[in-house]
């Protein structure tokens, strides 16, 4: 790297599916995740489904398209079934290891970094789990995922376009509010983990690769965590929720969004407090709170608003990360191709 901020996009939907991006692949059976995918149309009919969308949604031409826009990285999500039979209990999904291989092959002959972001679990088998951490065995599959971030580490340590691994994606911390505790991993429990994790990519793959921790949306807690000398090259990934238990900013109107904006940056701020960098691995021009009187081209116009005031206050950030590169339906707020278009490419350097 020439010492530039990492500027991307994630490459979401493409090794594992997401309803949101391909809802057409969705759409007849009924399901609403990958889990359940398979259970509709079987085990031979979801492999067959998976390979034709793999081979067909993104390919080297997108990977040429992200570098001519002005980007310098992706963020690459990799499930947990990626090694296939090599890798632990993957039935039924199908393993994806070759489009990794494919997808640093794209990256390095463009010049692109790529960030490999471990998604998906064990425990987010079935329809009920969609996001890691809402299983309360977490404990019972932590070790296969430490191994698959070891085998991503040893696979890909001597690829120029390694740039980091994030050992975890949308980790659900639990909450504790007064005698109540939310479902979730508790946060020693993820902290052990991404311990173990950092020193599984170190013992394959060295000091160079940055591992990324994601804060779970819990900003305040990572205060001096990974702090001590034996940990190098640690940054934390710092999420954007708005919480339906904390107050809404008013977020109408130009002057709202930037209201909206600065709590993103007042978090940024507590974030920093870690004394790790802070990156921002997905964020989108997609408004969170809707406006029943405005028009479509009002929205659109509030949109560029919100997206000019976030990448102003990300320009301090080691990276970020456009959430997404790609969606079937070109959606608004989501897909770059769309969100970014009218961006010249020294605002998104």
């Amino acid at each position: 790297m020439d010492g530039r901020a990492l500027h991307g996009v994630n490459l979401t939907g493409w090794l594992s599916l997401e309803p949101w991006v391909t809802p057409e692949l969705f759409a007849d059976s009924g399901a609403l995740d990958e889990a359940s995918l398979v259970q509709a149309l079987g085990e031979k009919r979801y492999h067959s489904l998976v390979r034709h969308h793999r081979e067909e949604f993104l390919t080297s031409a997108d990977f040429r398209r992200i570098a001519a826009r002005g980007f310098n990285a992706v963020r690459l999500p990799v499930p947990w079934y990626a090694f296939g039979q090599a890798g632990p209990a993957c039935a039924p999904y199908l393993g994806c290891i070759d489009y990794v291989d494919r997808a640093f092959d794209w990256a390095e002959e463009v010049g692109l970094k790529v960030i490999v972001l471990l998604a998906a679990s064990p425990g987010a088998q079935d329809a009920e789990r969609t996001a890691i951490g809402r299983s309360t065995d977490f404990r019972s599959y932590r070790d296969e995922l430490i191994s698959v971030v070891g085998a991503l580490a040893r696979r890909y340590k001597m690829r120029d376009g390694l740039f980091g691994i994030e050992v975890l994606d949308t980790p659900e911390v639990q909450r504790r509010r007064l005698l109540q505790v939310s479902e979730g991993v508790p946060l020693h429990t993820l902290r052990n983990y991404y311990r173990d994790a950092y020193a599984a990519v170190r013992q394959e793959a060295g000091p160079d690769p940055v591992v990324i921790v994601p804060d779970g949306g819990m900003t305040r807690a990572w205060a001096a965590f990974m702090a001590q000398k034996q940990y190098e090259n640690v940054w934390l990934d710092c999420t954007f929720v708005h919480r339906d238990d904390v107050p809404r900013p008013d977020a109408s109107g130009p002057a709202g969004v930037r209201r909206l904006v600065d709590v993103s940056r007042k978090q940024l701020m507590v974030a920093r407090k870690s004394g790790l960098p802070v990156m921002v691995g997905s964020w989108s021009g997609a408004l969170p709170y809707a406006d029943s009187l405005m028009t479509p081209e009002g929205r659109i116009a509030l949109e560029r608003v919100y997206l000019s005031e976030q990448l102003a206050a990300f320009r301090e950030c080691p990276a970020w990360f456009f959430q997404t590169w790609k969606t079937s339906g070109k959606i608004s707020g989501w897909d770059a191709r769309v969100s970014l278009a009218t961006f010249e490419r020294r605002m998104l350097d």
